[in-house]
């Protein structure tokens, strides 16, 4: 038999006399470790059987440390506070890992492309978390901190100046409506005979976004003038794409939204050229990383590179061009 072995017992009697050691009081140490008075008394009274030594003076209401009790009582408190620093840096990091995920995320991205794909991100990650809220205001770290936000994604241009940002999926957009909007009208053979009011807009892509921009940008790829006024607006590119998609016009699509209906024929290109979007989808934290964090940024780096090979090949497919503007 070890007798150097801390038993249970040998713990707790150590334990009550670290707190009269600490407090210099048997009723203070007893209110801190929520016993008797008379329980502490008890437990310091059999370590010092123990032990063989007395660790106090007691000298009516006066109580003081022995030369053996002051040794004892050096190594017990810093042996205690060791322990007590390691248990909560564990439960800090665990709570830090398995608490939940709250991510921002752009609407009509979260609706067509995250959530489609979402039960895959927990794949061998069992207890984990994931809230995901539509939002598309402009993310900087004290909004998030006080509004319990860990990451954002964003459809952007960048440049954040106090959060960690990067790029995981480009964008690329391209005019988009049905086939049957096509065949109401057959006169439609380039972009200059498609009017104004035929043009569906998504209002501010990204926060401090001009007006048009997305429509500007890939009529100016094509050497065409920019957009005259005209046209239905909406705050969210899902409500142009469902604008769309009952005949109602042609959008501007983003492949990233629009890939599943072009694909499936829903929708089509009257004017097979694609230009690369001035905003991209990025990722957005604060300077802290959680294990979920980093986590959800591996895998939509490795989700949208294996999108962008399923979207080059429909590309192909369709013989649509690709400019860079």
């Amino acid at each position: 038999m070890n007798i150097n072995h801390l038993s249970p017992s040998l713990l707790t009697w150590l334990r009550c006399f670290d707190a009269v050691a600490r407090n210099n009081s048997f009723t203070l140490a007893a209110k801190e470790l929520h016993v008797t008075q008379g329980s502490v008394s008890q437990q310091v009274k059999k370590l010092e059987d123990y032990l063989g030594v007395q660790l106090f003076y007691r000298e009516g209401k006066s109580l003081s440390l022995t030369r053996e009790g002051a040794r004892l009582s050096l190594v017990s408190e810093q042996s205690f506070e060791t322990l007590n620093q390691a248990v909560g840096k564990l439960r800090r990091d665990q709570r830090s890992t398995n608490a939940p995920l709250n991510l921002s995320c752009s609407p009509s991205f979260a609706m067509l492309w995250l959530t489609p794909r979402v039960s895959d991100l927990l794949q061998g990650k069992s207890g984990v978390t994931v809230r995901i809220y539509g939002e598309y205001h402009m993310l900087d770290r004290v909004g998030m901190g006080l509004s319990g936000i860990q990451a954002g994604i964003r459809f952007d241009p960048g440049h954040y100046v106090d959060l960690n940002e990067e790029m995981f999926l480009d964008e690329w957009i391209i005019p988009v409506t049905t086939p049957e909007f096509m065949a109401r009208h057959p006169d439609i053979r380039s972009i200059a005979d498609v009017a104004p009011a035929m043009m569906l807009h998504d209002e501010n892509p990204w926060h401090s976004a001009t007006q048009n921009v997305e429509w500007n940008t890939w009529l100016e790829a094509m050497d065409a003038p920019p957009s005259k006024p005209g046209g239905v607006y909406f705050n969210l590119s899902q409500l142009a794409m469902v604008a769309a998609l009952t005949g109602q016009g042609i959008a501007m699509g983003r492949l990233a939204l629009v890939y599943d209906e072009l694909k499936s024929g829903r929708l089509v290109a009257p004017f097979p050229c694609a230009v690369k979007s001035k905003a991209s989808y990025r990722f957005i934290s604060g300077q802290k990383s959680t294990d979920t964090n980093e986590h959800l940024r591996q895998w939509l780096h490795a989700t949208s590179d294996q999108f962008k090979l399923e979207r080059n090949e429909l590309l192909e497919q369709m013989g649509i061009e690709c400019r860079q503007r």
